[in-house]
């Protein structure tokens, strides 16, 4: 089906989603959108964070999407069972890959995850993870100063590495986990930072791969696969920032001819 895959987040992170989905399914053209301005999400109530994905949504409806993927865990806990029912196209979101994924590569069941204070809130991942086993003991952190480094492209250097430091030590001195669930996606392009602080014996995962790989077996079950052979156009949009938006997607998706485009949508408001 020659339609574009749309995905959704509060900012530059879903880029790492965008990522896989791009090497996982190389003929689908992408349609990405990120809240950059309105970003973060994970402080705001969640009445907000469903009217800012509704908004999100809407943009991309209206480009005529087969498949749309909220790669934003905060808008992922608050509003995909709402988008699924409401919707007449596949909905995938990022915390039950993650979950998944990382009870498959626990060895002890101890599981820490990690992300904004409303993915926290909202216990999604306890949720996700505690309804495949219930054995697990599970350890989670909001980490709020995260994404704002993210999102202004501090992505390694000595303050970035004392911010994750100190956020992380909580974490690190108290627990015995063996496996962290990067639970936002702004969280991977920290990745190393926070593999360095948390060690190597600690499994750090990222629920882009496991999504992308959903992504491909859904569409595929409903024939919405591209078969034809081309090399897809992906576009780029952002309420933010286009230089440090641009910036980080050249970096991240290894593109240096990404142009992100400039768009409004709904009452941009703080």
């Amino acid at each position: 089906m020659d339609k574009p895959i749309g995905v959704i987040d509060s900012g530059v992170g879903g880029l790492t989603v965008a990522s896989e989905l791009m090497r996982q399914l190389p003929k689908e053209q992408l349609i990405y959108l990120g809240d950059t301005l309105r970003c973060p999400y994970g402080p705001r109530p969640k009445e907000e964070v469903i009217q800012y994905t509704w908004e999100m949504v809407d943009f991309l409806l209206k480009r005529d999407i087969k498949m749309l993927v909220v790669a934003c865990n905060t808008a992922t806990a608050y509003t995909l069972d709402q988008l699924r029912a409401e919707l007449d196209i596949p909905v995938i979101g990022v915390i039950q890959p993650g979950a998944r994924t990382a009870i498959k590569m626990s060895q002890n069941l101890r599981i820490g995850v990690i992300g904004t204070e409303g993915t926290i809130n909202s216990k999604a991942y306890q949720k996700a993870l505690k309804n495949i086993n219930n054995k697990i003991r599970i350890n989670d952190l909001a980490c709020p100063r995260f994404v704002p480094m993210v999102e202004d492209g501090i992505l390694t250097g000595e303050d970035a590495y004392h911010v994750v430091y100190e956020t992380l030590k909580p974490l690190k001195d108290k627990n015995h986990i063996d496996t962290l669930i990067l639970g936002c996606t702004h969280y991977p392009l920290l990745k190393d930072l926070i593999q360095d602080v948390m060690g190597t014996h600690v499994h750090i995962i990222s629920s882009g791969e496991e999504t992308a790989r959903e992504v491909s077996t859904i569409m595929g079950y409903h024939k919405k696969l591209y078969n034809g052979e081309r090399i897809p156009e992906h576009k780029f949009y952002t309420t933010g920032r286009l230089h440090v938006f641009d910036q980080i997607a050249r970096n991240w998706l290894e593109q240096p001819d990404i142009s992100a485009e400039n768009v409004h949508i709904g009452q941009l408001s703080f």
